[in-house]
């Protein structure tokens, strides 16, 4: 007898049963029909990209994290650890095909093989949207109403916006001698909200960053106050560098474009601590938080990347865009409980009552199904019961009971397995009556429910 190998699944690697498989389907349908409305088109690219296109764009801790290998034919390669890189890759390869400004949205698997925490795992999927080929401030504008009406689509109902500039960041650090250091402290500077202040301060010390500017950097990352007095008190802090007021003044015109366009003035606020860890951004960055759950981390990150494509092509490429973290704001929802425990991809749960009248229930279900609904038949005629357990258990709105009895009657019991209440239906044969019928009362299950 051979032995039994042991089921389990990796470190940072997770199963997906059904609820959470459908509940990230739904996150999905919403995200695409999100990006679809702003005009952005699909693309997809490969999981595994030559190591040189990987290495040395997101950061030294980055690299560190790739899953690398040297495949059959002696090639170094990498697994993709986000997807903005090899979007550059791509914009560059088919840029001719595919005219300027390009917007495009990709959903799909990345690896890192960092330490795993709540949120944060080695394999998990990200929602991107980018534009490219442009350096408009409307690009930008737009990413933040993007992320904020995915946000709301999803349903989430406490969530906030946090902005910042690289260039603000860029202006300070010149003011402070650290420009030529600025991807090493801003970092440091990005683990601010998860990591304690001692510990940052800690850090930057590390890398020989005197205790002045390390104070005056974590002064400037925790101002907090209305929009206007933020960008008053950033200005005074960047006064004379022209980086940091190109920076403050692409808040300030930001922020007035999100209330043109009805976003809540409490969704949106600046906060000088968000510097991305990624050393491609080159402008505006967000993060967006759950209001319940802050110390869950960023569940919608971005900004702009003047200089990425051009690591692979000397046509000008500037982008911008953002990503929402499916896995973690699946997390953070569960953690609330406002994830959903549904089991089930169909709406109607069809009793197998009687085997011999197999034909005629294959019928109803090719006829419920060419309405538009989607029909579970149960594979055997057991007990009833057994079967309407199983149905509720899944989560199915209701399930369709018809026997000899009723089939000789012309009727069918629709069981609202929320309220357990049944309803009779008088068709008489008539599919079209039980169709309507069947619709009417699952649509009023679903308005229960």
């Amino acid at each position: 007898m051979p032995t039994v190998i042991e089921p389990r699944t990796l470190k940072g690697f997770r199963d997906h049963l059904p609820a959470q498989a459908l509940a990230r389907e739904r996150l999905l349908d919403v995200a695409r029909r999100v990006y679809r409305g702003y005009g952005f088109a699909p693309i997809d690219t490969p999981a595994l990209e030559y190591l040189e296109i990987l290495t040395g764009k997101g950061s030294e801790e980055t690299d560190k994290q790739l899953y690398r290998f040297t495949d059959h034919g002696g090639r170094d390669v990498g697994m993709r650890f986000d997807l903005t890189v090899p979007f550059a890759r791509f914009a560059a390869q088919h840029v001719h095909d595919l005219g300027l400004p390009f917007k495009r949205y990709h959903m799909a698997t990345v690896w890192r093989g960092e330490n795993t925490q709540r949120g944060r795992y080695r394999e998990f999927m990200q929602c991107d949207f980018d534009t490219i080929g442009t350096t408009s401030p409307v690009a930008d504008l737009e990413m933040v109403l993007v992320v904020h009406d995915l946000l709301a689509a999803i349903g989430i109902g406490g969530f906030t916006i946090r902005l910042n500039d690289r260039r603000v960041l860029a202006g300070m650090l010149g003011r402070l001698g650290l420009a030529e250091r600025s991807g090493t402290v801003l970092r440091s500077l990005d683990k601010l909200g998860k990591a304690t202040r001692e510990a940052v301060a800690a850090e930057l010390a590390a890398h020989q960053v005197a205790a002045p500017a390390v104070e005056a950097l974590l002064e400037m990352a925790e101002l907090r106050g209305t929009p206007q007095s933020m960008l008053a008190r950033l200005g005074a802090l960047v006064s004379g560098s022209e980086q940091g007021e190109a920076g403050v003044a692409a808040l300030e015109s930001l922020l007035a474009g999100a209330t043109a366009a009805g976003v809540p003035a409490d969704r949106v606020v600046v906060d000088p601590s968000i510097a991305r860890g990624l050393d491609y951004y080159t402008g505006i960055v967000l993060e967006s938080f759950l209001d319940e759950l802050p110390a869950l981390g960023s569940i919608c990150s971005g900004g702009r990347y003047d200089n990425l494509a051009g690591l692979y092509t000397k046509q000008p490429l500037p982008g911008v865009g953002a990503s929402l973290g499916l896995d973690r704001l699946l997390a953070g929802l569960e953690e609330l409980g406002h994830a959903s425990k549904v089991e089930t991809a169909a709406d109607v749960f069809l009793v197998h009552f009687d085997g011999a009248r197999l034909p005629d229930y294959l019928r109803i279900a090719a006829a419920l199904r060419a309405a538009g609904m989607g029909v579970e038949f149960f594979p055997e005629p057991k007990k009833v019961g057994q079967q309407l357990k199983l149905a509720a258990r899944r989560g199915f709105p209701g399930a369709l009971v018809i026997g000899g009895d009723e089939f000789a009657a012309g009727t069918a019991q629709f069981k609202n397995l929320a309220t357990q209440q049944s309803v009779t239906i008088d068709w008489h044969g008539d599919l079209r009556v039980l169709v309507d019928a069947v619709h009417s009362q699952l649509e009023a299950a679903k308005h229960a429910g």
